[in-house]
């Protein structure tokens, strides 16, 4: 349109904005490992036409974790580059306000000038004609300035819901992942405190195990009872923090598999918000490089009906091609933010962030249940056989003789009365 050639809506050349519906780039991440994922929409143009296997690396969950079963730090990177990007659309909110009240006041000032001030009030016929004609002209001008400034206010309106809206709905995902990363972190606290517990409890039944041997025939007999009632209560407190400790390890992998599948929605939903506002960002720029230009092409149009009023007057020319030098820069000028928004790429924005922050593409392993004597036995291969085996299951034996027979003080098939 116009002597300019207006470029097309933002809308027009990238599509409709919607959930990476589409524009250019706007590629949906894939679900699952195999192929067969989204498709970038229309390609208008192949210097943002990244491949579908470049997408795939690039992807938020594959690239975003750490062994440590404990650290957010891949979950915390990509929130806060969210962070940053939500901050980036509200300085350009902030810039379209700004813009719209310089506009507004050289429109004010414009309209002002050509009603208030003199300019050639004496002069006679064609001239004051194309006088009259000029100050309108300025007029218009400043009308079309203030238009601007609303369209502009409107522009930052839309601006502000879009990212207030990306905001709500982010802030029920970061929720519900604070949550879990809360009862995961408190799980692993209570496991690793219950497998320090058991630890505790198997040294204790060793120590005891040990009196008893050292002390079979250094004692009495009622000695000799104490030192084997304390040995089953060893047992026994062994038994219990053992079954505390393997149901702790169950509870924990249980939830590292919920947390691990929440950690993956969790990606794939900041990634496509993530592509959304890039998008929505990018029509944002075209669609305000258009007004900018359309107000240029307005204002040339009303300076060539005052070339046409000028007639005859030809020692106005000077100063009329002064003015419509003035007015084609502009368009120029905002056709370079449209070539270098055509040069924008979605794939390649979410590639180099990736690349940037990325923190690696395992997860962390489970948390398995560590038997204190095959991990003694793995440390100390010439382990003493005096010690006796651990039985965790099988409950404890009781004596069955009386306190004059022998057998009396035999558990486990260990006897310490020699005969």
């Amino acid at each position: 349109m116009g002597r300019w050639g207006l470029r097309g809506a933002a809308g027009d050349r990238w599509g409709p904005l919607g959930p990476l519906g589409a524009g250019r780039g706007g590629a949906r991440p894939e679900r699952g490992g195999g192929g067969g994922g989204g498709s970038s929409g229309s390609s208008s143009g192949g210097s943002d036409g990244s491949s579908s296997s470049s997408m795939r690396e690039a992807r938020f969950r594959d690239n975003f974790w750490s062994t440590d079963l404990t650290s957010t730090v891949g979950y915390d990177n990509i929130v806060q580059h969210l962070n940053d990007g939500r901050k980036n659309c509200k300085e350009f909110e902030d810039f379209l306000k700004e813009r719209a009240i310089i506009e507004e006041k050289y429109g004010k000032e414009l309209i002002n000038l050509s009603k208030k001030k003199p300019c050639g009030q004496t002069e006679l016929n064609t001239l004051k004609r194309s006088l009259d004609v000029f100050k309108q002209q300025v007029d218009n001008v400043g009308q079309s300035h203030i238009q601007l400034a609303q369209t502009l206010r409107e522009e930052a309106k839309k601006m502000e819901d879009f990212r207030e809206k990306q905001k709500l709905h982010r802030k029920k995902i970061e929720l519900i992942m604070e949550a879990i990363h809360k009862n995961r972190n408190l799980q692993y606290k209570k496991t690793m405190e219950a497998k320090r517990l058991y630890e505790q409890r198997c040294r204790d039944k060793d120590e005891a195990e040990q009196a008893v041997h050292r002390n079979a025939n250094l004692v009495t007999q009622k000695q000799q009872e104490k030192l084997f009632l304390k040995l089953a209560q060893t047992k026994s407190a062994l038994e219990d923090s053992d079954r505390g400790y393997q149901q702790n390890i169950a509870a924990l992998e249980k939830i590292r598999e919920e947390w691990q599948k929440e950690h993956i929605k969790a990606c794939e939903f900041f990634e496509t918000q993530e592509c959304e506002r890039i998008n929505y960002f990018r029509n944002a720029l075209w669609l305000h490089a258009n007004q900018l230009s359309q107000d240029c092409v307005q204002n040339d149009e009303g300076y060539a009906k005052w070339a046409g009023a000028l007639g005859i007057v030809r020692k106005k020319q000077v100063e009329l091609d002064v003015l419509k030098e003035h007015t084609a820069m502009n368009p120029l000028k905002y056709e370079d933010i449209r070539k270098s928004l055509e040069m924008c790429s979605i794939e390649k924005d979410i590639e180099f962030f990736v690349n940037l922050r990325k923190t690696g593409s395992l997860a962390p392993a489970p948390v398995v249940y560590e038997n204190y004597y095959n991990t003694q036995r793995n440390a100390t291969p010439a382990r003493s056989q005096a010690s006796v085996p651990i039985s965790r299951r099988a409950p404890l034996p009781t004596p069955t003789s009386g306190p004059d027979d022998p057998d009396y003080v035999t558990v486990d098939g260990y006897s310490l009365i020699h005969h």
